[in-house]
């Protein structure tokens, strides 16, 4: 054979896809990547795949661990184990020790038998695992906080004398805290501890410091502002919720060269003082900052930290068994943005303007004479009349202080509060304001962006954006209700309604983990879920302690909506075992509220919140209207749906058999008491048809008039929805799935009051709390209670992935992908884009010339169902071949006016005629 031939042959066996290696990338443990600080003894370990050709498939792997990136010495090796499985495998190695490091690499075997590369290392950090290894205690100044006091500062001088290895400080607080490490903060997490239910679950971080040490002297200190604990927290003016002294736990390990090791914790040796320059630090008013009062040096060695006003620390004793390393990733600065204009109003005010409603706060660069004061005040929208509008924050003030120290260019960002706003009204500033003065900074939980939404529509666009802004506003440590006024609480219905959108735009996994964990130490008792989590609303018996929790239908169902979706979207059984307890608990609960009559009576506090045209807690029937009590008795059946397929799951049959029974005596009440036989539902609301036929409790020869019913009620709006909170997620998903896309898109689509674009074409940045929280006039609505930016509405984000661009769940974490693009006229095209666990997704249609183009892209190691909208077999061609010269396309079959078949891995592009 000539040597030309058989090169010819070598580079086809080469870049053949059977031959190409699968090469694992993306290793996470515990859905994060490089953990310091984990309370889990067997962490979960995830990689994805990547390689080149289609249809590839994992069936084997193998893990190795070691104490060194080097993996000269093993401490675990699963040896070659047959799998597919690449999401969330547990450790299976020696037990782990506090604080050990461990490396993990592993490596993938294709559908062929052949074994790729090692991936690169990756490692995870134990964090301290008994109470027992907290070497420090406790401390705190003497007296007990006054609200709206000075932020404390503590410090500790010591020593090092020998070189070190590596160091670590483990640290928490009552209230507020940034570390420090010889004139320099330790990370740049914020807002630590984050907010959980303190009294059961108090979060520690942990922090590599190893770089910050030096031999010889360093100091130790920290910043301790009220925050959610002491603070100012809810609308009814909690102060001092958890506690009334301000405190620090915090222990440093290093591990020196030749092999001893020293602990510096908190305890009687450390000082404190008041005099610092942050006067004043609340979440809801924000802070006042004296820059004269700055003391240089005071957390660094030398004499630096000046004055005799330096005190000793009170040591206190509390229990350590609620300390918990953190789960979820930190709040940390996410980007920032200038000014797009700054004016006067028409009053003389002088305001910028950031083009975007945020969450975050201002850097300010001034320099002035020493004693001169800047007041920065925050707002989401300006009045009819152009003017500063700070009514709707409520008793929030939002403003930062800032007196300079006359030292020439002065630098500020404010430490332990945040703000909702996209205007600022700034008063005071030295000479001419101009855009290099003020930077907006954006700051939310660290959530990696996991998708993308793009259609022809400019508003469809804008809407997109407007839900990510929402959520990163209000994803801030808790999903919060809104950002800016004096509330921000972990509303549980706002998040039940969301966190399928949620999980779409950013990884959510490790968010809901630690939260949804607070869910259930929130509960009662008797398994009630509050409203808010952590829950601070609840009557407290002062003689017993006991919370009286009160819960609401379409709240407290997040028991079980919650840990549901999160396990559908990653896959992740074991917090569906965590949480089963809590979902058991509230299903019960109601049970046995509604007794033996199946009906939730009284369940629902808060209805079909803020739908169309409502008074608040009106006990009238306005236009749209739905019962509580209807709505509460399904919402039992959906929650005890959901508890049965979590049992199916879990393998607990016995469970699964009892709650499938009760479903289908509840759906049977639901039908006898609610139902006509002409389909029409009790109500007669969009949300009344929308929760039955989502619900599924409706006999299949009602479904079709019930659906009708539906339709004719928004076409007798003029295609406008009247749906609330609880309604509004399901809306367009429930025509859809009963054959009336075309009224979603109808929804969708409408851009006058009440709709999605309605708010767009007002100028909304984010998802309003109303409808119609700017009236067509330019006048607000109620102001006691209308949030810029809220998160709830954006639920319809998940149909527009969905439905309009296709990405559909299959098999739980996306092993499996359903692709079923629903194209429009109305748009030329529509694509989305989502990381799952398994990688990238992509489906999007076009159409262009006649022609229907649609792209696919399916990850490594997945499957993936497809539908195409409109299509014949004859017709079809993928990356210009005919179909049926296309061997990745399996059992390609005619289904309802669509073609349906199978596909691996790859990228794919298929073009037929448009019907």
């Amino acid at each position: 054979m000539r040597p030309a031939v058989l090169l010819v042959l070598l580079s086809l066996w080469l870049y053949s896809p059977v031959h190409a290696q699968l090469s694992p990338v993306a290793l996470t443990c515990e859905h994060r990547t490089n953990p310091l600080g984990l309370d889990e003894t067997k962490p979960r370990l995830s990689w994805q795949l990547t390689g080149t050709g289609r249809n590839l498939r994992q069936t084997a792997y193998q893990i190795q661990t070691s104490d060194a990136p080097t993996f000269k010495k093993l401490g675990w090796d699963s040896g070659k184990i047959p799998s597919d499985a690449s999401v969330l495998l547990p450790y299976e190695g020696p037990a782990l020790r506090s604080g050990q490091r461990v490396y993990w690499r592993v490596r993938a075997y294709d559908q062929t038998g052949k074994v790729g590369s090692w991936s690169p290392a990756a490692y995870w950090e134990m964090g301290l695992l008994s109470a027992a290894d907290w070497r420090a205690t406790w401390i705190e100044p003497a007296d007990t906080v006054k609200t709206g006091a000075p932020a404390i500062m503590l410090r500790k001088p010591f020593s090092i004398t020998r070189k070190v290895a590596s160091a670590r400080a483990y640290a928490t607080a009552h209230g507020m805290y940034e570390l420090r490490l010889n004139g320099q903060r330790v990370s740049d997490e914020l807002l630590a501890p984050g907010w959980t239910v303190y009294s059961k679950r108090l979060q520690y971080q942990v922090y590599d410091i190893t770089s910050q040490l030096r031999v010889g002297a360093n100091v130790v200190g920290a910043q301790v502002g009220e925050g959610w604990y002491a603070g100012v927290i809810g609308f009814t003016n909690n102060a001092k919720y958890y506690g009334n002294r301000l405190g620090l736990l915090a222990q440093l390990v290093i591990r020196y060269t030749d092999g001893t090791t020293d602990v510096i914790g908190t305890d009687g040796s450390w000082q404190y003082s008041t005099n610092g320059p942050i006067r004043q630090s609340e979440l809801y008013d924000g802070e006042t900052y004296d820059a004269r009062l700055s003391r240089a040096g005071w957390d660094a060695p030398g004499a630096g930290a000046g004055g005799t006003d330096w005190s000793a620390v009170r040591v206190a004793s509390y229990p350590l068994t609620n300390l918990r390393a953190t789960v979820s990733e930190p709040v940390r600065r996410q980007e920032e943005l200038k000014p797009q204009r700054i004016f006067r109003t028409p009053s003389g005010t002088l305001v910028a303007d950031f083009g975007q409603n945020m969450t975050g706060w201002i850097r300010l660069r001034v320099s002035g004479p020493a004693g001169t004061t800047v007041r920065i005040r925050h707002a989401e929208v300006l009045d009819k009349k152009g003017e500063f509008y700070t009514t709707n924050l409520r008793q929030a003030k939002q403003e930062l202080t800032y007196t300079l120290s006359g030292s020439g260019n002065e630098v500020y960002e404010p430490h332990f509060t945040f703000m909702g706003f996209r205007y600022v009204a700034v008063d005071g500033f030295p000479g001419e304001l101009k855009p290099e003065h003020l930077t907006g900074v954006v700051i939310h939980t660290d959530m990696p962006p996991t998708g993308r939404f793009e259609c022809s529509s400019a508003l469809i666009n804008q809407l997109q954006r407007n839900i990510e802004w929402g959520q990163k506003g209000n994803f801030v440590d808790v999903p919060t209700d809104c950002p800016q006024r004096d509330e921000r609480l972990g509303w549980t219905g706002d998040a039940q309604a969301f966190c399928r959108t949620a999980g779409f735009n950013r990884g959510v996994a490790a968010l809901f983990t630690r939260w949804l964990a607070d869910v259930a130490a929130d509960q009662s008792a008797e398994g009630a879920v509050p409203f808010v989590v952590p829950d601070i609303l609840s009557r407290v018996d002062p003689k017993t302690g006991n919370r009286d929790v009160a819960t609401s239908a379409g709240w407290g169902d997040i028991a079980t909506i919650g840990p549901w979706t999160m396990y559908n979207l990653y896959g992740d059984r074991r917090l569906l075992e965590t949480q089963y307890p809590s979902m058991k608990a509230y299903v019960d609960y109601i049970r046995k509220k509604a007794g033996a009559t199946n009906i939730w009576k009284s369940g629902s506090v808060f209805g079909d919140w803020l739908f169309y045209k409502p008074h608040m807690y009106s006990h009238t029937e306005p236009d749209g209207y739905t019962n509580g009590d209807m709505i509460a008795t399904a919402f039992y059946a959906y929650s005890t749906d959901l508890l049965r397929k979590a049992a199916t799951v879990l393998g607990k049959t016995d469970d699964a058999r009892q709650y499938g029974d009760l479903f289908e005596s509840i759906k049977a009440t639901f039908q006898r008491e609610y139902v006509t036989p002409s389909g029409r539902i009790a109500s007669d609301s969009q949300t009344a048809y929308v929760l039955a036929l989502n619900f599924n409790l409706l006999a299949d020869e009602l479904r079709p008039l019930a659906t009708q019913h539906l339709v004719n009620d928004i076409r007798s709006r003029k295609n406008h929805l009247s749906t609330g909170f609880l309604g509004t997620p399901y809306l367009c998903h429930v025509l859809s799935d009963n054959g009336f896309t075309d009224v979603g898109y109808d929804l969708l689509l409408q851009e006058t009051y009440p709709s999605w674009l309605y708010p767009v074409r007002m100028g909304a940045t984010t998802i309003w709390e109303r409808w119609d929280g700017i009236k067509p006039d330019s006048t607000f609505q109620d102001e006691g209670m209308n949030s810029f930016n809220h998160y709830a509405y954006g639920a319809i984000g998940d149909w527009m992935y969905r439905v309009v661009a296709g990405i559909e769940l299959g098999q739980p974490g996306y092993k499996q992908i359903r692709v079923q693009p629903q194209p429009t006229d109305r748009l030329t095209f529509a694509k989305a884009a989502m990381k799952s666990p398994y990688g990238d997704i992509e489906s999007g249609w076009e159409r262009k010339d006649g022609q229907l183009v649609v792209r696919i892209r399916v990850p490594a190691n997945t499957t993936a169902l497809i539908r195409l909208p409109r299509a014949e077999a004859g017709s079809v061609t993928e990356s210009g071949k005919p179909l049926a010269q296309v061997p990745d396309c399996r059992n390609i079959t005619p289904d309802k006016g669509s073609l349906a078949m199978e596909i691996g891995s790859g990228e794919y592009t298929f073009t037929y005629p448009e019907k």
